[in-house]
């Protein structure tokens, strides 16, 4: 039975809300629990590693136990515990009283979870193990947050995670970020285990929310058909109606335009005054900073949500994403496309306002 919810991830920036003297031993305890991550998620996926890959390692003896199991329920299981509670009982007794046991739990599921994906590619050897690095994001479980609310004289929402007092800082909030907390609050939606991101020393929540799909008047027999091409990022079809969503000159041009704006901006930075070094020799690059990657998400989730509304319009519950396949295949063919056009980026937006929408959707 096909699931009635679906959830949604958004990206919003944390202030820490506390005096300017107690900030640094904040900071020091996010810090500190992300190096924790760092380390406990390298040690699970090699143990997971080396307890799948056991049963090649020929020169054990016979009496030694191959099954992945726990010996009290499997009489050939090697564990003396569950496979999972195997790698949590492992971190959880080498980082005990440095990190949340919370928080070792739920990387200990994300990492378990992201190994089975892949272990037949390990087996196979065509996929080296995955490596996590210092900057990885801390996992945030339901059970951290409390005393989540909007206070009107910060004209923020404030709650506390890891004991550590935040507010939201939304700035000029151009999305639905402002209404999807003000629908969490009014318990509309349900929060899920999320994630913290330090970049840069700013603090990034990567909210993920569980929500009721929306409901529109569907019909699963009309298929609306889609084809992403060189001159127009989308072309749809459904029935006898035709649309073209966005444009060459629009999209591409327009990414060209702020590549060649960066080169000259990097060219011009070796005759810039210094005056204070390195920053402010370069400050006309910092201002760009990231602009053409915003450019792109910001068209492609322009472009994504033009089909959908027209697959709503058409009241077609099927949407298929002709020839991508053989799309891809020229792209990687070809080095200027596979910069420029953003294949893979747009058909991931297509996929989860689709199922957002409770469109089918299927990439042929």
């Amino acid at each position: 039975m096909e699931k009635s919810t679906t959830t949604l991830t958004r990206k919003i920036q944390l202030l820490i809300d506390v005096p300017s003297d107690q900030k640094k031993e904040m900071w020091e305890k996010l810090y500190r629990y992300q190096n924790r991550c760092f380390r406990a998620a390298n040690l699970i996926a090699s143990h997971l590693y080396v307890q799948e890959m056991i049963k090649d390692f020929f020169y054990l003896t016979e009496e030694i136990q191959y099954k992945l199991a726990d010996e009290k329920k499997d009489q050939m299981g090697m564990f003396d515990r569950s496979k999972t509670n195997s790698t949590a009982r492992m971190v959880f007794d080498r980082f005990k009283g440095e990190i949340p046991t919370d928080i070792l739990g739920s990387l200990n599921n994300t990492i378990q979870s992201t190994f089975s994906k892949n272990k037949a590619d390990y087996w196979q050897g065509t996929k080296s193990l995955r490596n996590y690095k210092r900057d990885i994001p801390i996992p945030l479980p339901i059970k951290c947050i409390s005393k989540m609310r909007y206070d009107p004289e910060k004209k923020a929402f404030c709650f506390n995670m890891f004991a550590i007092p935040v507010k939201t800082y939304l700035g000029r909030d151009f999305s639905d970020k402002r209404l999807i907390i003000e629908r969490l609050l009014r318990e509309e939606i349900k929060l899920c285990t999320s994630q913290i991101q330090l970049n840069d020393r700013k603090i990034y929540w990567l909210a993920v929310f569980e929500f009721e799909k929306e409901e529109h008047l569907l019909k699963p027999e009309i298929i609306a058909e889609a084809s992403l091409s060189l001159e127009h990022p989308i072309v749809a079809k459904a029935g006898n109606v035709r649309i073209n969503i966005g444009s060459k000159e629009e999209f591409l041009y327009r990414r060209l335009a702020i590549q060649a704006s960066q080169k000259r901006i990097q060219d011009g930075v070796v005759y810039a005054r210094s005056g204070n070094g390195v920053k402010r020799k370069q400050k006309a690059l910092y201002k760009t900073k990231n602009l053409e990657s915003r450019y792109v998400s910001n068209r492609l989730h322009v472009y994504s949500r033009q089909l959908i509304n027209f697959c709503i319009r058409q009241q077609a519950g099927t949407l298929v994403i002709k020839n991508q396949e053989d799309k891809i295949g020229i792209a990687k063919d070809n080095e200027f496309i596979l910069r420029n056009w953003s294949y893979y980026e747009l058909q991931t937006k297509i996929k989860y306002k689709a199922e957002k929408a409770g469109i089918e959707l299927i990439i042929g």
